[in-house]
């Protein structure tokens, strides 16, 4: 696949991860702006909204873990790490990118990598009303470090396999 064709399907990814979390949402008529400027605009239509719920339904899980995963720009990612953060926890959501990580494709393991750096943000009370004092979270839901355990063990056995290819033996 050329290099072009590869990106416009990573931005057509994007875009239809964006809508879904859009659609969840109830957001009318966000997608009816020019195909050029349709992946951008559905992020900055949602970011809002997310962050101002206090928390979500289980439907929206899967649907920002993707559109974190595919969003093709590191500094928006963060977009849709953090309301799952504050939704569901430090924990899932890492374990999510791990399993991305593990079981993607080379697309979704570079979006994993880009969504773990944002899964390390501090969570915030004026983010999300269980961080508030007194507010009433399962610590459970953020303890992470066997996770993060398990990320660097999957990373450096990924960089070792890529040392082993002949591929890069040949170089």
């Amino acid at each position: 696949m050329a290099e072009e064709d590869h990106n416009e399907a990573e931005a057509r990814s994007f875009q239809s991860c964006a809508a879904e979390v859009a659609r969840l949402l109830r957001l009318e008529n966000v997608a009816s702006v020019p195909e050029d400027r349709r992946s951008r605009h559905l992020a900055h239509a949602v970011r809002k909204p997310l962050l101002e719920r206090g928390s979500l339904p289980e439907e929206f899980f899967a649907p920002l873990m993707a559109t974190a995963v595919y969003d093709p720009d590191p500094s928006f990612c963060r977009w849709f790490v953090e309301p799952a953060l504050c939704a569901f926890g430090r924990r899932r959501v890492m374990t999510a990118l791990l399993d991305y990580l593990r079981t993607g494709t080379d697309a979704e393991r570079a979006g994993a990598k880009r969504a773990w750096y944002c899964a390390h943000l501090p969570l915030r009370a004026e983010r999300s009303p269980a961080y508030a004092p007194g507010g009433s979270r399962d610590p459970a839901l953020d303890e992470s470090l066997d996770v993060v355990d398990e990320w660097l063990e999957v990373s450096s056995d990924r960089l070792r396999d890529q040392a082993d290819s002949p591929i890069h033996n040949e170089a």
